[in-house]
């Protein structure tokens, strides 16, 4: 594989200059770099330098990120259709890869291996085994000759790449595919993982006593990620070779859990991981293979609670404790749960599991201090990584399902204690109350939870006594870990605060904004931001629907909002939460629901400017931008439509931001900025300024559409210049332009749905006598991509296009235009396309839309009113029938959902650039049909009209072509709104 030595010196020069601080040095060489992968080679060459030896590790390891990151998003997929194919890596550079990519693997540096293994397992993911036959036996025979040869390192370099090959057995949906690949790794690979994994335990065994923690930590790993493969192989069935071995593993198994080595080989660490990892296989074969391994489950119930007793603080050790009480906890839900039925046995599990690991270790309080964004995510319910605390209290819940009575009293108990000790000492015994009020958090009935919750205190004293104090305690900023954890169980139990007693509690909280700790004002704004989108339940009388509303309305949170808004702009500032998303999600919703006026207007508006001119410098933390946006978006949405002219100093403050993100091509921004334009123009009244035509102009651009991300965006912008100037398209050939873009979308599957927005926008603001000369030319463009591409999602988008051309202009005209293209094209489309589809229709507006056009079809047009049109007529009554009845049974929890509740819904990750929709300036889409109030109504007194019309022309064409089901369904409509038809 030979690559250009002047390409790789180029591209580690870029590489070397992505990261550096200097924002323009930065985008010029992601600019570079973003045109090169347009280029022929892109990938070699990318590996290339990822192994090249004589350049920089940092370009290397920016390298071989970005080759696993191309890998991932541009290999070619199996089944993949003709518009993701146009993207996928040439052949020839696939085969280039797979002939080299294992061996460079091999030689490469731990941390750049690492990156190399995830591509090979993304390439691996499509490929293997079917056309990458060679891998595996590849892998397989460098194996043999590393273990002949003892080299261990090389072994582990093989092992991690069989690693990170053989994970995707562990989440992947089980199949027949799935399991006949399975089958094809376990012929080649069990036998050979067995010996590899003997012969390292047989090494570790000879030198565990004299060699040195240095020498051993690779045999270590070695069996480690043996464990590791062994779990992946296990994942989806209990495989033959494996349980005819089962023994030989779980023999081994158990020495680990059972031997102590040295002082110095314990203190690396190394020990700690590896049982780790035997703990973790042990759950998993408690969980699926429970009757194969009860026989050995004792002897290990035993080894991991030695384990457990004779632990240390030491961070490995806090990784096993979590794998080994998470194994416990399997048995004790189990039907082996007397193991730990006695009352000895619950009682040492208490004193001797649950509190040890509950309380605050040195190592939580250093996390607290030095890395807040860590220990928020380890502290709160459902983050990836389990922590001891929860591990324990889960034991403890996984007790309880067995032993609820036996456990709420030793947990009563325990708990009276804790608080005992802190009563007697509140300066050094602050922890014991923490603990306590943990394990009432992990162990009492949340809203939402089933089970029934452990009753382990009387909630409303333990609230009065115990929480209420430390919220309003004179010395708030002391003992932050405790107030805290103070605040999170206020988030927990959110749903069960009286309201009154929330708002009273109010702002005791808001002083906890602008506490010093990271942590503290992070829960603070957390648990602000949890109350505001509570909802009650309704339920509506008569009807079996329930509505939801809103708990905390505008006249709930005004007289707390401007000091909210203070106390979190004040905290922004603080060191290490310039960027917190945490209370940027929390002014983003006080700042949604609140009615704010006057001065702070301007000061939150100029304050959220002058934050988004500094994170364009490095936009590096998508969460926190999201919500900056959002704040920005609803300080518009919610200010600017009470107070028109605020409009001017919203212009006068955002376009400069604004313009510096499209000038300097800050692209993570762009698709915000477009929406945030849209929200403008939305305000604004014709005539528009130079500033938004000079904007409508860019819009037109075609090089500007070239960018997926920003089209939903961009569509969302010309929509709101269409509602607010739709004569201009008749100017300088705007709306050609238009068309000519809308084809371009349309021909690729990614951005469809926006091709099908913007001819929509088009057909509700422009009239038919200026986009009567193109209607043609849209059918035609439309009735092409058909012919290649009928999946129901496009075929649906062109029913409801087709709704929306009747409804505004009129059935001849949808039936003309059409037939103009072909000569009874339109019956054609009708019977193949619009009648099966339309009871998929989804969405409330989609199903209206769709069912009132029609029905304004069946009653109206002259080419379903024709006798000889009676199926085409009777199997479209059918399908409005079946649609208006299944969105009446989906409706049986109907539910009324806030759109602020979406903001969570596009979490982002990382930083590809993408479109996520900011609720704020959105507007729920326009309803066409405010006349219709009910599309059943419309249709039976419609239908009664025509009948009356036509006595008895109809009723034999129900009889013939409507399902039975449907024709009660009508019958129960027309008794509902009195309608007859005859």
């Amino acid at each position: 594989m030979e690559v250009p030595p002047e390409m790789l010196d180029a591209l580690a020069g870029w590489f070397a200059q992505s990261l550096s601080p200097d924002a323009a040095v930065r985008r010029a060489a992601e600019q570079s770099i973003s045109s090169a992968a347009a280029s022929p080679g892109f990938a070699l060459a990318l590996l290339g330098l990822a192994a090249s030896p004589r350049h920089d590790l940092q370009a290397r390891l920016a390298a071989s990120v970005h080759f696993k990151n191309l890998l991932r998003r541009r290999w070619p997929k199996p089944n993949a259709d003709a518009d993701d194919a146009a993207d996928h890596l040439p052949a020839s550079d696939c085969a280039i890869i797979k002939a080299h990519l294992l061996q460079l693997l091999l030689t490469a540096p731990p941390l750049i291996q690492a990156q190399l293994s995830e591509a090979l397992a993304a390439a691996a993911a499509s490929d293997f085994p079917a056309r990458w036959e060679s891998l595996l036996p590849s892998i397989v025979s460098s194996l043999g000759t590393a273990v002949n040869a003892g080299d261990v390192a090389a072994t582990n370099s093989l092992l991690a790449a069989a690693v990170s090959l053989f994970s995707r057995f562990r989440n992947a949906f089980d199949n027949n595919a799935l399991r006949l690949d399975l089958k094809y790794c376990l012929e080649i690979f069990a036998a050979p993982l067995l010996e590899v994994f003997l012969f390292a335990s047989r090494r570790l065994q000879a030198a565990a006593t004299t060699a040195s923690p240095l020498e051993l930590r690779p045999v270590f790993e070695c069996l480690r990620l043996c464990c590791e493969i062994f779990y992946s192989l296990n994942s989806i069935d209990l495989p033959e070779f494996f349980e005819d071995n089962m023994r030989q593993w779980m023999t081994e198994f158990r020495a680990f859990l059972t031997t102590s080595y040295p002082p110095p080989v314990e203190a690396d660490g190394s020990p700690d991981a590896l049982r780790a990892a035997v703990c973790d296989n042990l759950q998993l074969y408690m969980e699926k293979y429970e009757e194969e391994f009860r026989v050995y489950l004792k002897e290990f119930v035993e080894a991991v609670w030695g384990l457990l007793m004779a632990q240390t603080a030491s961070p490995s050790c806090s990784q096993l404790a979590v794998t080994a009480i998470r194994f416990l906890t399997t048995v004790a839900e189990s039907v082996h749960h007397a193991l730990f039925g006695s009352p000895e046995a619950m009682k040492q599990i208490c004193d001797s599991v649950v509190v040890p690991n509950l309380r605050l270790r040195d190592e939580d309080e250093e996390l607290f201090e030095g890395n807040w964004v860590e220990y928020v995510r380890r502290d709160s319910e459902g983050s990836d990584a389990d922590t001891l605390r929860r591990a324990a209290c889960r034991l403890l819940r996984g007790l309880a399902a067995n032993y609820r009575e036996q456990v709420a009293a030793l947990v009563s108990v325990q708990v009276q204690q804790m608080l005992a000790a802190h009563a007697a000492d509140r300066a050094n015994n602050w922890k014991e109350k923490d603990a306590a009020i943990y394990l009432v958090i992990a162990l009492m009935q949340k809203p939402g939870a089933t089970g029934g919750g452990t009753p382990v205190v009387d909630m409303e004293s333990f609230f009065t006594s115990v929480i209420v104090p430390e919220l309003q305690a004179p010395d708030w900023q002391s003992e932050p870990m405790l107030k805290a954890t103070v605040l999170r169980f206020l988030k927990e139990f959110k749903d069960q605060i009286p309201k009154a007693t929330a708002l009273a509690l109010l702002p005791s909280v808001v002083r906890f904004l602008t506490h010093e700790s990271n942590v503290v004002h992070s829960y603070a704004a957390t648990f602000i931001e949890n109350l505001l989108i509570i909802k009650d339940v309704i339920p509506v009388p008569g009807v079996n629907t329930v509505t939801r509303s809103q708990r905390y309305v505008a006249a709930d949170i005004n007289p707390f909002a401007p000091q909210i808004i203070q106390n979190l702009s004040t905290a922004l500032s603080f060191p290490d939460s310039y960027e917190n998303p945490y209370l940027m999600k929390c002014l983003m919703r006080v700042l949604g629901i609140a009615n704010i006026a006057g001065q702070i207007v301007h000061e939150i508006t100029a304050r959220l400017v002058g934050i988004l001119m500094e994170v364009c410098n490095n936009p590096k933390n998508p969460d926190f931008n999201h919500y900056l946006f959002e704040a920005l978006a609803a300080v518009i949405g919610r200010t600017g439509e009470q107070d028109p002219a605020l409009l001017l100093a919203f212009e006068a403050s955002l376009f400069p931001a604004l313009q510096r993100i499209l000038v300097e091509d800050i692209s993570e921004f762009w698709p915000y900025a477009f929406q945030i334009f849209a929200q403008l123009v939305n305000l604004s009244r014709p005539p528009l300024s130079q500033n938004y035509m000079q904007l409508f102009g860019v819009l037109l651009s075609n090089a500007t559409w070239d960018r997926p991300p920003c089209v939903p965006a961009l569509v969302r912008l010309l929509r709101a210049f269409l509602r607010k100037i739709p004569n201009e398209l008749n100017q300088e050939g705007r709306l050609p332009n238009i068309l000519a873009i809308s084809r371009s979308l349309l021909s690729r599957s990614s951005t469809e749905d926006s091709a099908f927005y913007m001819l929509n926008t088009l057909v509700e603001n422009v009239g038919f006598e200026i986009m009567n000369p193109y209607i043609s030319e849209i059918w035609s463009a439309l009735f092409t991509r058909l012919q290649t591409r009928q999946a129901v999602k496009f075929v649906n988008s062109l029913v409801v296009f087709k709704s929306l051309v009747l409804v505004k202009y009129g059935s001849a005209v949808l039936v003309s235009s059409i037939d103009a293209i072909q000569p009874n094209l339109f019956t054609q489309i009708l019977q193949r396309f619009w009648i099966p589809n339309l009871k998929l229709i989804k969405g409330a507006l989609e199903v209206k839309l769709t069912a009132v056009a029609s029905t304004k079809l069946l009653c109206e047009s002259a080419v379903l009113l024709d006798a000889a049109a009676a199926q085409s007529w009777g199997k479209l009554l059918d399908s409005i029938i079946t649609l208006l009845s299944r969105t009446n049974q989906d409706g049986a929890q109907l539910e009324q959902n806030d759109a602020a509740d979406a903001v969570d819904i596009q979490k982002t990750s990382g930083y590809s650039v993408s479109f996520v929709r900011l609720q704020y300036a959105g507007k729920s889409e326009d309803d066409l049909l405010k006349e219709v109030n009910d599309p059943k109504q419309f249709l039976v007194t419609s239908l009664a009209t025509l009948s009356a019309q036509f006595p008895g022309r109809f009723g034999p064409v129900i009889e013939q072509y409507v399902d039975p089901a449907n024709k009660s369904v009508l019958l129960q409509f027309c008794a509902a709104y009195n309608a007859n038809i005859v």
